[in-house]
């Protein structure tokens, strides 16, 4: 049964079409049938979006089969979904984008394969200028409708800064991840470790608690 329906199908062709480059996302999948459970959910996903245009191009790869790739972009686990144009793969979908998180996925590409990244005014200059390690990860679920902007920001903030590192995460999918850290409600985001937070915040507020996060 089709994933996206006729009208749908339309109306990505149609915004797709303003793409200028390509789009490339590596899927990692899996030989653990338990941690695959959804894998063919993401192939299912692939093989509608990318007919729709020829600015997508998708490859799978198992993890196990390709270490060294998966060390190159940073994928700890499996299914993942990483957006590659920066070569550190620092922008990630753990887990099916499906539900609310969808639209996030899109979006994503949109941004990739037009250079389109507007931020709050401000808030450019200041993420350009992070000069060590971040990494976010934001959990979420299909059917939460604020998780996506937690999500879009920390992939923006991503696609600006090679130092941040991005990862959607979903809670279901990966329970003991969000057991470890203690997600009850989402979206919840991690930044290193050090700090999280609860709830879709501004642009402004997000990068404060990341300045947060780096002080020593």
């Amino acid at each position: 049964m089709p994933i996206l329906s006729n009208e749908d199908r339309d109306y990505l062709k149609n915004e797709f079409k303003k793409m200028t480059h390509k789009v490339n996302i590596a899927f990692f999948s899996t030989e653990e049938e338990a941690m695959c459970e959804h894998c063919d959910n993401i192939r299912a996903i692939i093989d509608e979006i990318k007919e729709l245009s020829n600015h997508l191009n998708f490859t799978e790869y198992n993890i196990e089969k390709n270490d060294e790739l998966a060390k190159k972009y940073n994928v700890e686990m499996a299914p993942a979904l990483v957006f590659t144009k920066h070569d550190n793969g620092n922008i990630k979908y753990y887990g099916v984008p499906s539900g609310y998180e969808f639209s996030s996925f899109i979006e994503d590409i949109m941004d990739l394969g037009t250079d389109n990244n507007e931020l709050d005014e401000g808030i450019e200059e200041i993420i350009k200028k992070i000069d060590k390690a971040v990494n976010i990860l934001v959990f979420v679920t299909p059917t939460c409708p604020y998780c996506p902007g937690a999500v879009r920001t920390a992939h923006k903030f991503a696609m600006l800064n090679d130092h941040i590192n991005a990862a959607m995460v979903e809670a279901y999918e990966f329970s003991a991840m969000a057991d470890k850290h203690g997600v009850q409600g989402v979206p919840r985001v991690v930044i290193n470790e050090k700090i999280s937070f609860e709830g879709s915040l501004p642009q402004s507020e997000f990068a404060e608690k990341i300045m947060l996060a780096l002080e020593d």
